[in-house]
């Protein structure tokens, strides 16, 4: 496990990990398993459906643990489809701890496409990050195309944090969420693109249940020539209350399309959204630059406030 820097740097950067996790956790690379630990609330397995992934199961009550679930890719031409399901039992309270890492020196492109489908008991809160960052000189792509399921019952919620870091090529991302009653989904969607990039979104948000929350918060910076697609959706079928909020800064000659959308099938269903694209503000970076930082380094440091 973490044999050598590049598994290091690629695992620091997508799960923050500096050393062997606490708690339970699956370790991907290179389409295997590189480490795995189960504890004795969360249990996981590899899949016996033939797909390629794990089972991950939460004992009802879990409380204050955390499950580390990393994928990295170390060689070019590595193509791989992966399912992970997580079935979270009721009162449970734990951290989940995902993304992928692509390095890739070759020619060939390396592609991760990740399919999760989580299944979360009623009362249960889960929060789950997710970072995406590739890197290395070669010329084959780095690619990435997440798929994220969500199922909440009565009273659960699930706190999403995903990004994409810097230097992948090309992904596209598939999010939907169904809330049953009184459950809340809060996600939070962190994009760069850079070079010739592009990344599409697509995220549905279905509030079923009566008092069903749901909130969706996207920034995203484009750069260069890259371009980016968002497409969130917030779909209200009970008395509930949804927001959408997209903010998107634009440089260079990239491109950005933001269309979020509601959809109200109940009276009592309070949908709200609002995107806003625009470039950087001359005052901001004129304020930084008289404090002694060069356009560079202005620019740097707005974009890392506005990513965070």
């Amino acid at each position: 496990m973490m044999e050598n820097e590049i598994d290091r740097e690629l695992l620091e950067k997508i799960a923050d990990m500096l050393g062997k996790p606490v708690g339970a956790f699956n370790i991907r690379k290179d389409t295997g398993c590189d480490g795995r630990q189960s504890t004795d609330h969360i249990h996981i397995d590899s899949r016996t459906d033939g797909h390629s992934g794990i089972d991950i199961r939460v004992d009802s009550g879990t409380v204050g643990e955390t499950c580390h679930i990393p994928a990295i890719i170390t060689k070019p031409g590595i193509q791989e489809t992966v399912y992970n399901d997580f079935y979270i039992g009721d009162d449970c309270d734990i951290t989940i701890v995902a993304g992928c890492g692509i390095h890739n020196c070759g020619e060939q492109a390396s592609q991760h496409d990740g399919v999760h489908t989580f299944h979360v008991g009623k009362r249960s809160h889960v929060r789950y990050t997710e970072k995406h960052y590739g890197s290395g000189d070669g010329k084959g792509g780095r690619i990435m195309n997440p798929q994220t399921v969500v199922y909440l019952d009565e009273g659960a919620t699930i706190q999403m944090d995903t990004s994409q870091i810097r230097g992948v090529d090309s992904t596209k991302r598939y999010t939907k969420i169904v809330c049953g009653k009184g459950a809340e989904a809060v996600v939070t969607e962190r994009l760069l693109t850079h070079g010739d990039q592009t990344a599409e979104s697509d995220m549905e948000i279905i509030l079923d249940g009566e008092d069903a929350k749901g909130r969706v918060i996207s920034r995203s910076v484009a750069q260069d020539d890259s371009s980016q697609v968002f497409y969130p959706r917030m779909v209200g079928n009970a008395q509930c209350f949804g927001h959408v909020q997209c903010d998107s800064i634009i440089m260079g000659q990239a491109r950005i399309k933001s269309i979020p959308a509601i959809t109200a099938n109940c009276t009592e269903a309070q949908l709200i959204h609002e995107a806003a694209i625009g470039k950087i503000a001359g005052d901001q970076l004129l304020k930084l630059e008289t404090l002694g930082l060069t356009e560079e380094e202005a620019e740097e440091c707005i974009l890392k406030g506005f990513l965070a």
